[in-house]
């Protein structure tokens, strides 16, 4: 009978691993269409065989290395921030501060923030699994948290208007820090920097979600001396 040699997990593992780098780097440059995974291969050391085992195929190492750009996005801290027991404001303005400090370049190899811009630009079939396992459960929340501020539904045109409106705000510096850093040039995405982002965003969205609320439609009062 044949001995049959265990198989080396470890060594798997860091296959695995230098793939989706290399992937990332690769697609980052490329594109998903123009990139193959020949040149993934030869890059990273490995055998396409190794990608139809870890991945399946080009489409599934893609999809796993999307999935992980978007995690590097620090999903898992929005969550968090989300399931807090404090007030539906203060949620938001937790959300905006991960997400906003999920922007620091130093934290994020570049690769992460150029796979997502080139998914914007040209949509792959990756894109609507990545949207619900990451982003749906997150947009939901934020769905309910500004419906209840606005005391509307969570469906509510007003309440998605402003939600996309929040959303809006943190992919602008997210997408466009080489226009940003050419029209700003303080703009250094510091820590300090990044904490005095969100407070301004969530300040301007309170702000607006405030006045638009159901208590800004009560008569106002009169100004003093100003009489019938």
């Amino acid at each position: 009978m044949a001995t049959r040699h265990p198989i080396n997990t470890n060594a798997s593992d860091q296959t695995r691993a230098k793939l989706i780098e290399i992937a990332g780097r690769v697609f980052a440059e490329r594109g998903y269409r123009a990139a193959t995974v020949r040149e993934i291969c030869l890059q990273a050391g490995a055998n396409i065989a190794a990608v139809n085992y870890h991945f399946r195929d080009k489409l599934g190492l893609y999809t796993e290395v999307l999935r992980q750009s978007v995690c590097a996005a620090h999903m898992d801290r929005a969550r968090a921030a989300l399931d807090q027991n404090i007030s539906p404001e203060e949620k938001l303005r937790a959300v905006i501060r991960v997400r906003v400090h999920s922007l620091r370049r130093a934290d994020v190899p570049d690769w992460h923030f150029r796979i997502v811009a080139h998914e914007l630009a040209a949509p792959t079939p990756a894109l609507p699994m990545v949207i619900d396992e990451a982003l749906l459960p997150i947009h939901g929340r934020l769905l309910e948290i500004v419906g209840s501020l606005l005391e509307l539904p969570p469906n509510d045109e007003k309440t998605r208007l402003c939600v996309y409106s929040i959303i809006g705000q943190m992919v602008l510096y997210a997408l466009a820090q080489p226009v940003l850093a050419r029209l700003w040039p303080g703009l250094k995405m510091t820590s300090q920097q990044l904490d005095r982002i969100a407070d301004h965003i969530a300040d301007f969205s309170l702000a607006y979600v405030r006045q638009a609320g159901p208590r800004s439609d009560k008569p106002k009062r009169k100004q003093a001396g100003i009489r019938k």
